[in-house]
This record gives structure tokens, C-alpha cells and sequence, in this order.
């Protein structure tokens, strides 16, 4: 039901003291006729440091041009925007900002309903994160993935095939001359998010699973002309929302969050989703924890055939019904019945979603494995849990026992040297890389395999690790484990030549050494100094939460929610 729009008491024209605001808003060429409609803001983090982000002033464009059709009056508003290869510290860092910059935007001006443009890892989570607690009228418009890349007759695409590349470089398999025909004529084609399931093109995904998109919106590639027919579309059907009053609240409820996290398990995306739909949750209210995605995990089959855990990418995933197809296969898991930003349920959303290649897209009856990709494991070496993605692990991995080789530095060079003596047996150990240590959490879970394995033709070891790994990556490699190295975890007072146990199947993750002597070491351990003690990074050190809580700041936590823990 529709009601009075914020708007109105800043821009009514019979309220004197609306002058200034009114006249602000004629200084910009505006008029009468344009401020008697519902006032649409359009977030648009577009920006020359990010090629997922690169299109949006034509996405923008078109966006306005959906909501002056439906009646609105679009206002236009930049925030902060994100790639993860162009900032010296892990951007996870700002996905909070940019939350806090979002939801003031949203909460502090006269808007009714909002547009949000966004592709990349942390944008989209930013963006849900600041409309759920701003709670106006809003849609998400996403950026899609860039085409594929071919190089030597094969698809490829970024990061996934460059990390096999980057492998066979420091390997001496091939050359410099080699990687910069890769880099001229392989990969990077066109803007828009690495064209694999990795966390861009993950969090796209989850967006509209949540039903925060219009349907389709996800695996449209950035560059078709279908990106600019659904985002006017997106601001024709903003204005509606206003009109009917349709929330995030009505939107963002515990069955979207399972509807999701089914989802992601069914694609095999990213594990940096579990941070971020765990912070996305909490900020909608919505009390989500690690054994949720272990149980949804168990429950859903994993059938889409996309890199890296498969072999196509998310332009052929477009081709054979995107997102909505992989949706539509796994219906009868879904709860349908939830509300979406069409004003339609889920059920009817899908209605007409049909997948297009059974090469892509396996069916519910015969997937490519009974259950989703990720599992949460937990014991001594991560008493509050730790995520490992077994679809893009090497199977015989996923159940291991083997001796500790502690890294001290990320410098392949200090590698080589340090990890000189080790086998393929050995357990890398990545630590002090968690949100409070680096701080930020970067995606260095891969990194620590030493040339002369590499040589043996070694592509993947266990790997332990407090921090993240980019969802284009795979491996054997377990993260986010908590409490981290920073804080006290046990994973700080692990030694050369422990014994670790992980057996991803069950569940468990252990440092084999009698409980005593990890207490005596815990005892005598020293927590390192903070990295930084003076701006916004002392902030984030100060306030953040571990990774089973999100990530979140503290400050913007409910106390109540924190104490479940």
C-alpha cells in the first residue's frame, strides 16, 4: 500500500522552508513539473580504477531513462568502488565503508526508492548490507560478467586459467614472452567481472537469488545490449516499488538467505560468500551461522558445470539460461513463495526460466555431485570453524593427514627458500592473514607452493589459512579459520612438523598435538602489535569481527547478536 513519499516534506512547494532545498535542486536545471514525482537516487559506483564498473555511465544512463519513463525523477549519487587488484591492501577492508556510505546515502536524503549499480566482490554485499538497514524502496542492477577470452584454440577466461599460467611461469614451463601474449591477446577482452564463478559474478548471483534483481539480471556479459534493457527496466519498476511500498524487509527474510545459500552451493561459487551473506543477514535481521551453509551445503547438489569448479564460463552459463535456470532446476528445494523487487514470488519469477544446455546446467536428478561445494570444518586448529570448497579441491586431498610447514613471508623467493625441505605431503600453514593481522583478510589462501615442487609438476597441496581466497582460485585450501592467528587462535602456535588432520567429509580440522601443550603455547604467545593505529584502518582493526560473524564492524552490530556467538 502505497504511502506519503519522503520526498514530499523536503519539496513541497506550499512549505516555505523548503525553498532552499527546492532551489538547490532548480540551481541544477531542474523544475516544478520534475520535483512532483517520486524522487528516485541512483547509486553509481562507476569509476576508472575498476573495469567490472567501467560501463556503468551508460548503465546509469539507462537506468534514468526507466524511471523518467515510469514517472520518477532520478538523482544520480557516486560511492566508493572496489577491484581487488588495484588497492595495496585487501578491499574487504572497505566493503564495510562503502556499506556505511551507501546506507547514509539512502537514510539521509530526500529519496523514496533507490537504484544500486554494482559488480564487483564486495560493491554488491556493500550495497545489500546499506539498503537492509536503510530500508527504503530499493533494486539492485548488476554488472554482469566480461566475454571470454580465447587463447590457443581454448576458452579462457581471468582469474581461473591466469592462476594455471601464473603455475606454469614460476615453474619455468614458460616464458615472459609467453605471459605477455596471454595478457595482450588472452584474457582481458572487455570490462565486466572475471568471467568465472568467482566472487564478482558470485555475488551477482546471489543478488538475484535473493530476489533483489529483476530475474535474468545476473549472467547477462556487461557488454550486450540486454545489460541496458534490463537496467531501464530496473528504473521503470523501481517507481512501482515506491508506489506499492515494497521494502527490503519485505524481501530480505530467513527463507531469501536458505533461497541463496542453495543457490551458491548449486553453482559452486565463491567461499567469500559465506562472509558476506553472513554480514548481509545480520544487517536484514537475519541470524545466520556457519552450520547453516554446512547443512544447505549437505542438502543441495552442486550442477553447474562453470570454472573453477567446472569447465565453461558465465557467458556460456548465460547461454545455456543463467542463473534463473539453475533456479528453476533447483525449485523444489527453494521456499518460492518469497516476495521479490518484481512484486512477484519467486514461483512466479521462474516461471518461464528453461535451461539451454544440459552441458552446463545438469539436472536436480544428475548433478555433478549430491551435495554443494563448500563444507565447514571445525576441532582444535579452528575452534569456531573454517571453510573449504571441495569442488575446486583435488580430491584425494580433501581427506589428509600431514606435517606442518609454517610460512613466514609471501615472497616466492622467502618461500622457496623456507619451504626448500618440504614434500607434497607437508601442510602449508598461511597465518596472521585474517581480518585483524593483515588486516582485511586478503585472498592469499592459495599462495605458499615453493618452485622445486612446482618443478615435480606439484599444482596443489593443503593449505591452512586465516585469510580469504579469490573465488577464481582453487585448490586444496582451507580458510577463514577462526579464531585467527591475530587474536589468540590456535592456528598462531602452530610449529614445523605438527602433525594437522583435515577430513573435509566429516567435518574436521585438527592440530594433532596433546591439548596441554597447544594451552601451554597459547600461554606463552604474544599478540603482535596492530599494523596501523591511526585512521580508518585503525578502525577496522579496532571494531571488526571474525569471520563466522561477517566481518562486520562491531559498532554496527546488535549487541544481542554478537552475545549468540
Amino acid at each position: 500500500m502505497a504511502k506519503e513519499q519522503i520526498s514530499r516534506k523536503w519539496l513541497d512547494p506550499t512549505d516555505p522552508l523548503n525553498l532552499t532545498v527546492r532551489g538547490h535542486i532548480r540551481a541544477m536545471g531542474f523544475t516544478d513539473f520534475d520535483m512532483q514525482r517520486p524522487v528516485i537516487g541512483v547509486i553509481n559506483p562507476w569509476s576508472e580504477i575498476n573495469p567490472g564498473h567501467w560501463h556503468f555511465k551508460a548503465l546509469g544512463e539507462a537506468v534514468k531513462r526507466g524511471i523518467w519513463a515510469a514517472g520518477g525523477f532520478p538523482l544520480e549519487y557516486p560511492t566508493i568502488s572496489m577491484c581487488e587488484v588495484f588497492h595495496n591492501i585487501s578491499t574487504l577492508i572497505y566493503r564495510n565503508l562503502m556499506a556505511i556510505d551507501t546506507e547514509e546515502f539512502i537514510s539521509s536524503v530526500p529519496v523514496d526508492g533507490v537504484v544500486l549499480l554494482s559488480t564487483c566482490d564486495k560493491d554488491v554485499p556493500a550495497q545489500i548490507m546499506g539498503l537492509a538497514t536503510a530500508n527504503k524502496p530499493a533494486i539492485i542492477v548488476t554488472g554482469g560478467t566480461r566475454l571470454a577470452g580465447y587463447y590457443e584454440g581454448e576458452t579462457v577466461a581471468c582469474s581461473t586459467d591466469t592462476q594455471k599460467f601464473s603455475w606454469d611461469y614460476k615453474a619455468g614451463a614458460i616464458g615472459e614472452a609467453e605471459m605477455r601474449e596471454v595478457e595482450m591477446n588472452g584474457f582481458f577482452n572487455t570490462c565486466g567481472a572475471c568471467g568465472v564463478m568467482g566472487t564478482a559474478n558470485s555475488v551477482q548471483s546471489i543478488a538475484e537469488a535473493l530476489g533483489m534483481t529483476l530475474p535474468g539480471c545476473a549472467s547477462i556479459p556487461a557488454v550486450y545490449a540486454q545489460r541496458l534493457h534490463i537496467a531501464e527496466a530496473t528504473g521503470i519498476k523501481i517507481v512501482e516499488l515506491v508506489e506499492k511500498d515494497i521494502k527490503p524487509s519485505d524481501i530480505l527474510t530467513r527463507p531469501a538467505f536458505e533461497n541463496a545459500i542453495r543457490t551458491l552451493m548449486a553453482l559452486g561459487a565463491s567461499t567469500n560468500l559465506v562472509i558476506h551473506l553472513i554480514a548481509m543477514a545480520r544487517r536484514a535481521g537475519v541470524y545466520l551461522t556457519l552450520d547453516d551453509f554446512d547443512r544447505l551445503s549437505r542438502e543441495t547438489p552442486f550442477i553447474t558445470n562453470v570454472k573453477p569448479s567446472g569447465a565453461y564460463t558465465v557467458e556460456e552459463l548465460y547461454r545455456a539460461g543463467g542463473v534463473t535456470a539453475v533456479m528453476k532446476e533447483i525449485a523444489p528445494l527453494l521456499d518460492t513463495s518469497v516476495m521479490t523487487v518484481t512484486g512477484k514470488t519467486m514461483r512466479e519469477n521462474l516461471a518461464d526460466a528453461r535451461v539451454r544446455d544440459r552441458n552446463v546446467i545438469r539436472p536436480l536428478d544428475d548433478p555433478f555431485s549430491t551435495d554443494g561445494g563448500l563444507r565447514i570444518v571445525r576441532g582444535s586448529l579452528a575452534p569456531d570453524g573454517a571453510v573449504i570448497k571441495v569442488s575446486a579441491a583435488s580430491p584425494h586431498l580433501t581427506k589428509h593427514t600431514g606435517p606442518a610447514a609454517v610460512l613466514t613471508s609471501r615472497v616466492q623467493e622467502d618461500i622457496d627458500r623456507d619451504l626448500a625441505h618440504i614434500t607434497a605431503d607437508h601442510v602449508i600453514i598461511n597465518r596472521y592473514m585474517g581480518p585483524v593481522g593483515a588486516p582485511g583478510m586478503p585472498e592469499v589462501g592459495p599462495s605458499g607452493l615453493p618452485r622445486h615442487l612446482l618443478r615435480q609438476g606439484v599444482r596443489d597441496m593443503v593449505r591452512i589459512t586465516d585469510a580469504r581466497m579469490s573465488g577464481t582460485s582453487y585448490g586444496t585450501v582451507v580458510l577463514h579459520v577462526a579464531p585467527e592467528a591475530a587474536v589468540g587462535g590456535p592456528l598462531a602456535v602452530v610449529q614445523d612438523g605438527d602433525m594437522i588432520e583435515l577430513d573435509a567429509a566429516n567435518g574436521k580440522l585438527n592440530l594433532l598435538v596433546d591439548e596441554r601443550e597447544i594451552q601451554r603455547r597459547l600461554a606463552a604467545w604474544q599478540r603482535p602489535a596492530p599494523k596501523y593505529t591511526q585512521g580508518y584502518r585503525a578502525l577496522w582493526i579496532d571494531q571488526v569481527t571474525q569471520a563466522p560473524d561477517g566481518c562486520d564492524f562491531k559498532f554496527c552490530c546488535e549487541e544481542d547478536w554478537l552475545l549468540k556467538r
